[in-house]
């Protein structure tokens, strides 16, 4: 799984994200006849405030990060602990975001295909990242970490 320095990530947040995102943009494209053909009032403004969203979150945790001066990176060492900002509401802002904007493409694209494609997405993130993430937290910070995970929701 990992070295112990590191939480051990099956892959990069973002490019399991963005890889899923791109296969099934470019599916879409192909004409599968999976799209939602019915065009609603209010589909790309609805599909950007999520995504605008998502991207207020990973910045309002990046920043976080950077203040902490630990590496927002979860195949790096963290070096410090972070539960404030954001991070009081939820224990992954930075996936959530991702998840958000993920959402908003999802919207504006009317692609059943992405729709269908967002479960695996989130039960990779949630085995390949997140219970690795807090199996390493857990043992580098200890009661702290598993304070905060007892009060702060994973998701929202």
């Amino acid at each position: 799984m990992g070295d112990g320095k590191t939480a051990g990530v099956i892959a990069p947040p973002p490019l399991i994200f963005g890889v899923t995102l791109v296969v099934g943009l470019v599916l879409h494209a192909q004409n599968l006849g999976l799209d939602i053909t019915q065009d609603w009032p209010g589909r790309a403004f609805g599909g950007a405030i999520l995504c605008i969203f998502g991207a207020t979150l990973i910045m309002l945790a990046i920043l976080r990060f950077r203040a902490a001066e630990t590496p927002p990176e979860p195949w790096k060492e963290t070096t410090a602990f972070v539960k404030s900002g954001v991070y009081r509401l939820t224990r992954n802002p930075m996936y959530l975001g991702m998840a958000s904007i993920y959402a908003g493409i999802t919207v504006i694209a009317g692609c059943l295909l992405l729709l269908g494609l967002f479960v695996p997405v989130l039960v990779t993130i949630h085995r390949g990242v997140i219970l690795r993430e807090e199996k390493y937290l857990s043992a580098k910070f200890g009661d702290d970490y598993d304070d905060y995970r007892r009060t702060t929701r994973r998701w929202i």
